[in-house]
């Protein structure tokens, strides 16, 4: 399996007077279910027709994968068998939410942040920062922002500068470290949906049955799947649409790599499923598509279409985010 999915620890935590986003009162809503803007219908969305898809695979593992990397869960035999899937038609997001996008939800609700923005100071707001002297200025920038810079040779206005800068650099990047039920607040907040497996799957993979959103062949560097030398581990994650080659026939961003996504379906076996796995027990919610934070275990197996990830619902992970889908008026 790739990099486990974990729920970070608030192991550095900035001071109330550092935070930007404060903790929802306990009468707060922790959920919201009610829209506050009609749904998307621009550029943002794609319109994908009803039929029949290929879902699934009955692909085996002849490589020794399991054994070569200690994988405790054999590759493959979740995705079995291959059928057929009639859907109507349905919109999805062309691209994944955004961390803009999602603050904006934030904001809005009150809703607990994501705990890495605790971690990497992404939810310091700039009247917060204006605020600061110099020298705890020079503090964030290394203990929190990780800028690569020499705070005591600057400025309290180049120190800002720098900040508002890297803010606008995370603003643009897909959202991560966010659970099931945040996915699925976020998504009706806009008067959407988290799309079902099928839907998904339905939108990577076309009318062909492709194997990865672009074709049958795996080709390095068509996706994000964290193999960039040039970033750091931490800076993997891109914004959507970096790379135009992981487009699907319908035209969807980032099925492919990036970051792997939430959806809405519980994990649980196909119908005439061959392969009886002991986490279908546990209420575990499916991720689909490969995330570039996977490090040396970036295959390209991770990247398919049909590979079917899951954990539990409550699990807040670096390498998992999602985008929003509706039924089509």
């Amino acid at each position: 399996m790739p990099k486990q999915f974990i729920t970070l620890p608030l192991t550095l935590l900035l001071t109330s007077a550092l935070l930007g986003c404060s903790e929802p009162p306990a009468t707060a809503p922790v959920q919201p279910l009610t829209a506050t803007a009609a749904p998307n219908t621009d550029e943002h969305e794609i319109a994908i027709p009803a039929g029949a898809f290929t879902q699934g695979s009955d692909k085996i593992d002849t490589e020794g994968l399991q054994q070569r990397y200690g994988f405790v869960t054999p590759l493959y035999l979740n995705e079995h068998p291959e059928h057929q899937v009639e859907l109507p038609s349905f919109m999805i997001d062309k691209f994944e939410v955004t961390n803009a996008e999602y603050k904006r939800f934030i904001l809005s609700t009150h809703r607990p942040e994501p705990p890495a923005w605790v971690q990497n100071g992404y939810n310091v707001y700039a009247h917060y920062l204006r605020g600061f002297d110099v020298n705890k200025l020079r503090m964030i920038a290394i203990d929190y922002f990780n800028l690569d810079i020499n705070p005591a040779a600057m400025n309290k206005q180049q120190l800002l500068d720098a900040l508002f800068t890297k803010q606008a650099q995370r603003d643009a990047l897909a959202v991560t470290s966010v659970t099931w039920f945040d996915a699925d607040a976020y998504c009706r907040w806009v008067g959407k949906r988290l799309p079902t497996e099928a839907e998904w799957e339905k939108a990577a993979r076309g009318p062909n049955g492709n194997e990865y959103p672009w074709g049958m062949a795996w080709s390095q560097g068509l996706a994000n799947s964290g193999e960039n030398p040039q970033r750091e581990e931490d800076e993997s994650i891109m914004p959507p649409g970096s790379f135009p080659k992981d487009r699907s026939y319908y035209g969807v961003f980032d099925l492919g790599g990036n970051v792997s996504e939430w959806v809405a379906d519980l994990y649980q076996p196909y119908d005439n499923a061959d392969f009886d796995d002991p986490d279908y027990a546990k209420q575990h919610r499916v991720i689909k598509g490969g995330g570039a934070g996977m490090g040396h275990y970036g295959l390209s197996t991770f990247f398919r279409a049909a590979r079917r990830a899951h954990t539990a619902p409550t699990t807040a992970s670096t390498d998992v985010g999602f985008r929003c889908a509706r039924d089509e008026p």
